[in-house]
């Protein structure tokens, strides 16, 4: 069903050897924390014809044409590039297709804050007011809390999704989406309860701008995507509404009064990104996820002071697992840790432990079904790893708190417009 992609096996180590050196360089941190431990050789036939089997139902039930999948681990590694750019379409998927990161910028944009935190640009504890001091609504607001999710802050993103999704040409300025958010009721007072915010995210870009004097593009540069050699990632300007060539098609469906309207799936593969700006507007290809999961997991580009704040974990809702919690801008997932991503037209997740014998990098090509999806495809795929029969040498050292047949039922349940009617726009 997939066409394999070439495997980047050569390069994989020592590029990721040279985003951490920069790293050591950059920012003072133990090249300890980034050993890789990961099998080059191909998985298994009977494991890749699992993870095929699993990659193939997401699409289905998500009603997407096109799908990149990358997992590596201590017992081998496997890509995939699956179906085709378009739906209804025959252009096969490659696997050095760009796509919208879409949420995954978030854990970026505040490791792009410990690295500042660690030159002593800026501190954890810093209130937004101190850089922002005419905006009304953020009294007791610390940059860290915008990170952690625990500002209090609503988010625009709910009351704006239709808008998102049908008019994906607009250019949205940072200062609409933040007076947007604050105007949402508050999910609690600064520091007390965890609530997913774009508002916060988008507000600390505005924040860390004013601290630096510097456009987000040249900071992404600076912290993350040259010292960690992610040549094919880039942040591109609100009015560059195209992706990088090679790519695929992004869809969603409509926002309706009631949910997704599953008989009109629209074509967002044109979308300015400042509807998301720094929470959600980075593109990327799976070997840079893959450089950049690993990179996330260990801290490597940061100090070890840095590290530890970022994975100091809070409680999410009442409904999360306890073994999936929240640190700043990226999530702990069982062992493992990563990010998920959405934006109109695109689904995207990452995990890998820190020790990083294991990772897992998601792409779907349509973002109906929301980000937890893909985050579930990709906890799919490490439980199939994880539960790879013994005997085979290099077995995966990451025991997992789910099964494959949780999260299959979880992804059935996740499920949004799996049969395409129409396409629109």
């Amino acid at each position: 069903m997939g066409d394999a992609i070439t495997k980047p096996t050569t390069r994989r180590r020592a590029l990721l050897a040279l985003g951490v050196a920069a790293a050591v360089v950059l920012s003072g941190c133990t090249a300890g924390r980034n050993s890789v431990d990961q099998n080059s050789t191909p998985i298994a036939a009977d494991i890749a014809g699992q993870l095929d089997a699993a990659v193939g139902e997401a699409m289905a039930l998500s009603g997407s044409s096109g799908a990149l999948v990358g997992v590596w681990s201590a017992a081998g590694e496997w890509t995939v590039a699956h179906g085709t750019t378009e739906i209804g379409g025959s252009a096969p998927m490659t696997g050095g297709m760009h796509f919208r990161i879409g949420t995954n910028t978030t854990a970026m944009t505040c490791t792009v804050l410990l690295r500042l935190v660690d030159e002593g640009t800026v501190t954890l504890d810093d209130p937004v007011s101190t850089y922002l001091p005419r905006l009304v609504g953020v009294a007791g607001v610390t940059l860290g809390q915008l990170c952690q999710g625990t500002s209090g802050l609503g988010s625009y993103s709910p009351v704006l999704a239709g808008e998102f999704v049908h008019n994906p040409l607009r250019t949205w300025p940072a200062m609409e989406l933040v007076s947007q958010g604050l105007a949402t009721p508050r999910t609690g007072a600064p520091g007390s309860v965890w609530g997913p915010s774009n508002t916060g995210i988008v507000l600390l870009g505005m924040a860390l701008e004013r601290a630096t004097g510097r456009q987000w593009a040249a900071l992404y540069d600076e912290y993350i995507f040259h010292p960690l050699g992610l040549h094919d990632t880039s942040y591109p300007h609100a009015g560059d509404v195209d992706l990088p060539a090679p790519h695929s098609h992004g869809y969603a469906a409509a926002v309706g009064a009631d949910g997704p309207v599953c008989t009109a799936i629209t074509d967002n593969t044109l979308l300015s990104n400042s509807m998301s700006g720094v929470a959600g507007g980075v593109v990327s290809t799976l070997a840079d996820m893959r450089t950049w999961a690993g990179a996330l997991a260990a801290g490597g580009l940061l100090s070890e002071s840095s590290a530890s704040a970022q994975w100091d974990t809070v409680n999410e809702d009442v409904t999360t697992p306890p073994w999936q919690r929240y640190g700043l801008g990226a999530e702990q997932v069982g062992p493992l840790r990563g990010r998920t991503g959405s934006i109109p037209g695109f689904i995207s997740a990452t995990l890998a432990d820190p020790d990083q014998t294991m990772t897992v990098v998601v792409m779907l090509n349509n973002s109906s079904a929301g980000d937890q999806f893909a985050l579930t495809l990709a906890r799919q795929l490490a439980a199939i790893i994880a539960e790879a029969p013994a005997g085979r040498g290099n077995e995966p050292s990451v025991a997992l708190p789910w099964t494959v047949a949780q999260t299959r039922a979880e992804l059935a349940a996740e499920a949004a417009c799996p049969t395409v009617a129409e396409i629109v726009g």
